[in-house]
């Protein structure tokens, strides 16, 4: 098994806007752990060679599973998993989402998590994605559009979080910062002291 990449290899998690981050390229090895997702690799390889630019739609479960959450949740999930967590597997935005790449079981396992949670309606729950769904996955060439790779699979074997690690990061992203104010006083001034020292 191999170790994620540090943020200094994800560029797109520099502190930009999930929205307008630039594109990450497809290794060959990485378009090879995709395509082992399919029932006929070779075929699904021989046709991305020949459309680099275009989608794909892959089914979940056997190489990975997908968490999709709302594009600003998932990026403050990317965030909090590179920050304080153990980084991410790949990740991509496709229609104004965010697609996590996950560990197989994770579909079946997150929403019993978030069952026992009290996490409140701050957030919706993720759409999980696991054995008998299918994705589309961006096209393997960089380039701009409503489908892209912000950390693209660059590995045969790249690292996949599990439940429990995208369990802590949607917890957080989607607690975020408390307000001190009663609802009632939604006008007055706040200041975030959380970083002080």
């Amino acid at each position: 098994m191999t170790t994620p990449t540090t943020t200094a290899a994800c560029p797109a998690l520099d502190g930009l806007d999930a929205r307008t981050a630039p594109a990450t390229h497809v290794t060959s090895q990485g378009a090879a752990w995709l395509a082992s997702a399919s029932a006929h690799p070779r075929s699904t390889l021989a046709a991305w060679e020949a459309r680099p630019s275009s989608p794909a739609v892959l089914p979940c479960g056997t190489a990975f599973d997908v968490v999709n959450v709302p594009l600003v949740l998932g990026r403050r999930m990317l965030d909090l998993l590179w920050e304080q967590g153990p980084g991410s597997g790949p990740a991509a935005v496709h229609r104004g989402r965010m697609l996590l790449f996950a560990a197989p079981g994770t579909a079946q396992r997150l929403p019993a998590l978030l069952a026992w949670e009290e996490w409140g309606p701050a957030a919706p729950a993720p759409l999980c994605h696991g054995h008998g769904d299918a994705v589309t996955v961006p096209p393997l060439a960089a380039g701009p559009g409503p489908s892209r790779w912000l950390v693209a699979p660059d590995t045969r074997l790249p690292w996949l979080p599990g439940p429990d690690s995208l369990l802590w990061a949607f917890l957080h992203a989607a607690r975020g910062p408390v307000s001190i104010f009663p609802l009632a006083d939604q006008d007055a001034n706040v200041y975030d002291v959380s970083k002080r020292r």
